[in-house]
């Protein structure tokens, strides 16, 4: 019998990666949060950005917000596995995070743009670490404004500018291994739940 060991060899030192991407307004960070409520050994890689911190977002859960200047010491010192420009803002994903969690024996969940999922292929991580790619958004455009509008966070210039990048990142669907489509959000949940679980039990089927 595999003692408690090598379970964890198995389950945990894979370092399975899974990364979340789809558009903005699409219910990625909702969809996310209820699946690491429910699904054990998954932890969230908080990534770092210079964008303004949100009424309802948290330093350190949401991510780690930070200035101009200190993200640019992380770019220089090689501590991003991926960087990327949104919007204006900056965004990345620091070696630490996914250290942390692989230690940990967890595998992670990443929630990162449509370039920086590129971007991550492209680095030694993406292609040492087994990772699942997962795009995320709603069946219609419309749905997308509906809830970047009732959002209230940004003004309509930035609303069409999301929708326009949304427009663009669709066009890179058949790159990824799964698509969820998120209009209802408990269906959305049980989907990305299941991919984890199925991807979890190939892992082992190789091992």
């Amino acid at each position: 019998m595999w003692n408690r060991k090598h379970l964890k060899m198995v389950q945990g030192a894979a370092g399975l990666m899974f990364v979340v991407c789809g558009p903005s307004g699409a219910g990625k960070t909702s969809v996310i949060n209820r699946v690491m409520r429910s699904v054990p050994r998954l932890s969230f890689s908080v990534s770092h950005t210079t964008r303004q911190r949100r009424a309802k977002e948290t330093h350190g859960v949401d991510y780690y917000y930070v200035s101009e200047p200190e993200f640019q010491s992380l770019v220089d010192g090689d501590e991003l596995v991926e960087h990327v420009v949104y919007q204006g803002d900056q965004y990345g994903t620091s070696r630490g995070e996914i250290s942390r969690v692989f230690a940990a024996g967890d595998d992670l969940m990443l929630n990162i743009d449509v370039q920086g999922a590129r971007l991550l292929q492209q680095t030694s991580v993406g292609r040492d670490v087994a990772v699942v790619y997962i795009f995320l958004t709603t069946s219609s455009r419309e749905h997308l404004r509906e809830r970047l509008e009732r959002r209230g966070t940004e003004p309509q210039s930035v609303i069409d500018s999301r929708l326009a990048t949304a427009e663009e990142e669709m066009d890179s669907i058949p790159l990824f291994d799964y698509l969820v489509i998120n209009d209802d959000l408990e269906r959305a949940v049980d989907e990305l739940s299941a991919i984890v679980t199925a991807e979890r039990v190939k892992i082992r089927s190789h091992v």
